[in-house]
């Protein structure tokens, strides 16, 4: 497919929404702003802001999503999990969403403290999983190859369903890269009787080398076609870029030619390839937030 043809359903443009993580230094806090300023003009359903494994980000989240009420037009998911917090703990940062205007959260088990490959323990005196945090707005994960600690995809699915009869009101997608395994697991979702939203989550690549090493960690596959792209430009920055825009674009437009209305994007806090690939989609700002972003 030309990855930069027009999609066949141009004039349908479809719903975007854009996940950042809190920042750890004051070069990455600008480099967070500036992604925000330069997205928020595309008008994103919503856009979430991540936890760390073990809940290590929670009081950056908190000041994250609180600055996205007050100083911007956005509406912000503050992650929300239950790794080694207690009841009382997780139910005092819920609180401290709600009285800083936030009213959708990401409900998550959350990853180990240890991060990804260690094993999960429960704090004895906390939630044990998802479907017992559900509140507010909610949206909750789901995995197109399956959770790496679930059984079997089935199992994963019945978690799934667990978390939508506790309340969740949409789903968002690990990240994939063949968009067959995302319809093949939706039709499985819908056999099963989860009429939620399930929403693709994207991944543009920015870094072949770490991004193929988390999909390790998770659970997601990467097709040996994908790694074709990216193989001989360690080195080369400037080609990586525009051979991840081409894949990337592809991928999404493929998305919108066979039906997807809602896209998720993690951005990595990086928002040029984004907007690009969203401008390609056919999501642009009004012509006066194009021109009042163009003059700052």
């Amino acid at each position: 497919m030309n990855a930069f043809r027009p999609s066949r359903h141009g004039s349908r443009r479809p719903k975007v929404s854009f996940e950042f993580f809190p920042p750890k230094t004051a070069e990455m806090e600008v480099s967070l702003w500036e992604s925000v300023r330069r997205l928020e003009p595309l008008a994103p359903s919503f856009v979430s802001v991540t936890y760390g494994a073990g809940g290590s980000t929670r009081e950056r989240t908190h000041a994250t999503v609180k600055r996205m009420v007050e100083e911007t037009g956005l509406k912000p998911a503050a992650h929300l999990t239950c790794v080694s917090a207690s009841r009382d703990e997780v139910d005092e940062v819920i609180r401290g969403y709600w009285e800083a205007g936030v009213r959708h959260v990401v409900a998550l088990r959350g990853d180990p403290a240890g991060g990804l490959g260690t094993v999960y323990e429960p704090h004895p005196d906390g939630y044990h999983q998802t479907s017992d945090l559900v509140d507010f707005e909610v949206t909750v994960s789901a995995y197109p190859e399956k959770h790496p600690e679930a059984a079997s995809l089935e199992a994963d699915i019945d978690a799934l369903k667990k978390k939508v009869d506790a309340g969740a009101t949409r789903a968002i997608t690990q990240f994939f890269f063949d968009n067959d395994v995302y319809f093949r697991y939706l039709d499985k979702v819908r056999a099963a009787g989860i009429d939620i939203p399930i929403l693709p989550g994207i991944v543009p690549v920015q870094n072949f080398k770490q991004t193929a090493n988390f999909a390790r960690k998770t659970g997601a596959s990467v097709p040996q076609w994908l790694a074709d792209r990216f193989e001989g430009l360690e080195e080369d920055a400037a080609t990586r870029r525009l051979v991840a825009a081409a894949v990337c674009a592809e991928q999404v437009l493929d998305l919108i030619d066979r039906g997807v209305g809602d896209l998720h994007f993690y951005t990595m806090n990086k928002a040029d390839l984004v907007y690009a690939i969203c401008h390609l989609a056919g999501v642009k700002p009004e012509r006066g937030e194009a021109q009042a972003a163009a003059a700052e």
